[in-house]
Parts: C-alpha cells; structure tokens; sequence
C-alpha cells in the first residue's frame, strides 16, 4: 500500500567552497536548479510532501526563486535552521557563526514531520532511481526499527576538480554496519579515501558503496534527534566552537542501539557543483538526461 511520504531538503548552507548559494545556482535549460531536478523526481516518485530546511534570511529569495514554481505541485512548508535553536541553559560561544550541523537542521523540520520522511542534500542531483527506490522500501516496510539509506557506487560520485566528502560504508546482508566519513579524491589512478577524524588514509574500490546523506527515517527519529542533541551539547560543553551534530553520527548511534539501516543501491551518477569548475559539467548533462527522454525541456511547464 502506498503511504505518505515527505522529502526534506537541507538547504541551510552556504557553499563555502562553491562561493555562494549552491542551492540557487541555475543548470537547467529554463533556469531550473539541482533542488528542481530533485523535487521532480520525488514528485514522480509518489512523495506526497517538500519540506525546506533554510535559513530565516533566505526565505524570499528560496520562496522566489524555488518555493513558488512547485506550491501548486505539491505541498510546501519551510523550516528555519536557526544556531539559537538549543536545549536550555547552553551558552553561545562569542565566535560560533554557524548551526550546529546536519542533525541540527534536520530537527529544525520536527513540527513540519508527520510520518516517514527522506533527507538529502540540496545540491546534490542524486537521480531517479534513488527515489523510486526509497518510496518502495517504505510502501513495502513497516518495521519502526528500521531505516533505509541509499548508496551510490563511489566512481559515480566524484568531480574532476578536487575531492568530495562521502561516507564510505560498510554492510553485512544488506544492513548498514558502519559509516566512514572520507574525504575522498583520486590520485594516482586510485581512489583515496582520509578519514575525517584523523584515522589512516585508505584505497577504495571504484564500486565500493557511499553516502551522500540519503537517508529515509521514521517520524519517532525526530525524538531521537532532540535527546542526541542534548547529549552533544553535554559531550562538547568544553568546546562549542567547531563541533557540528550530524546525521551519520546519529545513525551509527542508532544502530548501536537496535535499529537497522536497510542499504539501498542506486547505480545513477551523482551531480553536484561542489566547485565552480563543476557547473558546465552538470549543465551538459542535465542537456543530455533532457535528450534522452529523462526529463522534460521545460521541467515545471
């Protein structure tokens, strides 16, 4: 049977690398951006929902520029990722500018949430296949202690001018086990994965599965979200500074504790403007997916 399911975009942040807002950054024919492609694939997935995580400030260009083309398509609520967004009795650091990071923002969304949902990044193009695989997982599961994220081979994900942040995993009979969370560039012919957290640099497989923040939860991840918050906030009192709460974090940690995170495969190639020497190559390949049929010349017309 199929059930209600709601698509949260991360769209909070600001391209450091990219210098500017990824998220509005035309490659389509008439304008269309990355976070078109992916609400249109959603919506011909059968998603029922589209709930932006953005910050407060960016609302009218988001509402102008995005929000408006897709209201009449499906419904639309926004959520502000705002730093002062904290449990009770945490101080500020004077020089902490930014969120607290990916599992932050993602509670940002908790009074939009009513069901299943699925988080991606913004300006990540991840394909068709990722969302028509995720809708069925959860049109065919019911179990409240298992989650579904959707990998992608590694050699679809990277970018000629530079290295990437993934995830890489590791799974036993299909269930996530652990995520490694890599910067990952090719030298030499190899794939070389750094660790994030200082550990041993390591070759990975060409089709070695990642993350790209992919993930379909249950609405009860909400509360988990909030007393991990709470915990991450006690864990780092002594340093407020950089630390970020993210969704991998959380996800392990919900492993630990009994869940299972199904490992869905998709074989689509990902496209981003990580760099600003990516865009032409994402321009000419949403040309060439809109010449094949895959989408339409005029995405919302």
């Amino acid at each position: 049977m199929k059930k209600d399911l709601t698509l949260v975009l991360l769209a909070a942040g600001m391209g450091s690398r990219f210098g500017g807002l990824k998220q509005v950054e035309p490659v389509g024919p008439n304008g269309e951006f990355i976070i078109d492609y992916s609400i249109y694939d959603a919506i011909r997935a059968g998603f029922t929902k589209i709930v932006f995580i953005i910050k407060r400030e960016n609302y009218d260009l988001f509402r102008e520029t995005v929000g408006k083309r897709i209201e009449g398509k499906i419904p639309v609520e926004y959520a502000f990722q705002e730093i002062t967004d904290i449990p009770e009795g945490v101080e500020i650091p004077a020089d902490r500018t930014k969120p607290w990071g990916t599992g932050h923002a993602v509670l940002a969304a908790r009074n939009a949430i009513r069901g299943n949902f699925v988080m991606i990044n913004s300006d990540d193009f991840y394909g068709r296949d990722a969302y028509q695989k995720i809708k069925e997982f959860f049109d065919s599961n019911d179990d409240n202690d298992t989650y579904a994220m959707v990998a992608f081979r590694t050699v679809n994900t990277m970018t000629e001018n530079g290295s990437v942040k993934r995830g890489v995993c590791q799974e036993v009979d299909g269930y996530l086990s652990n995520i490694i969370e890599s910067s990952i560039e090719r030298v030499n012919d190899e794939i070389i994965a750094t660790p994030l957290d200082g550990r041993d640099s390591f070759k990975v497989e060409e089709n070695a599965l990642v993350s790209m923040n992919f993930f379909g939860f249950r609405e009860e991840m909400m509360n988990t979200l909030s007393h991990g918050l709470v915990k991450f906030f006690d864990d780092n009192k002594e340093d407020l500074s950089k630390c970020e709460y993210l969704i991998p974090d959380v996800v392990f940690e919900s492993i630990n504790n009994g869940k299972k995170v199904c490992v869905l495969e998709s074989t689509d190639k990902w496209l981003g403007v990580t760099y600003k020497e990516d865009k032409d190559f994402v321009v000419s390949n949403i040309k060439k997916l809109i010449e094949e049929g895959e989408y339409p010349y005029d995405l919302w017309k």
